[in-house]
């Protein structure tokens, strides 16, 4: 299930975010390009949901014992199941889901929310500037 251009995405869209979002280009992520099965079992353990997801971030940097000026941001897991899913259904290409998926989860890393609309606008205006500095813009298969 594997990909090396997978993860050549996942690593320019986490290098971008960092350097784009406060210029943390030596910070540290973890992410993990998992399936359905395995992201539901974490989606069930840490939020009480019990099905899958494209993507959950476990921030370093909150929480009780939590650095904020820690490099070691926290980690990011990816269902690639998901990831293929959405790109047909938003009719774009694998690699910009990868992209988008990736540049969310290391947004939440960094403190970014989308409970509110503002919030949400706002996530989601970084984003998409990110995934254009890459080339990864909305355009069909």
């Amino acid at each position: 299930m594997w990909c090396a251009e997978w993860e050549e995405t996942v690593r320019q869209a986490a290098r971008a975010t960092l350097t784009s979002v406060g210029g943390l280009a030596d910070a540290e992520v973890s992410i993990l390009l998992t399936d359905d099965e395995r992201i539901t079992a974490y989606n069930r353990d840490y939020r009480g949901i019990d099905g899958p997801t494209d993507v959950l971030s476990f921030s370093q940097r909150e929480g009780v014992g939590g650095d904020p000026d820690d490099p070691l941001l926290g980690d990011v897991a990816i269902s690639v199941e998901r990831a293929t899913a959405q790109a047909l259904d938003f009719d774009h290409s694998l690699a910009r889901e990868m992209g988008f998926l990736t540049v969310h989860g290391v947004l939440h890393l960094l403190g970014w929310d989308h409970q509110l609309p503002e919030d949400e606008r706002a996530m989601m205006a970084k984003t998409e500037e990110i995934l254009t500095m890459l080339g990864l813009v909305r355009e069909t298969r």
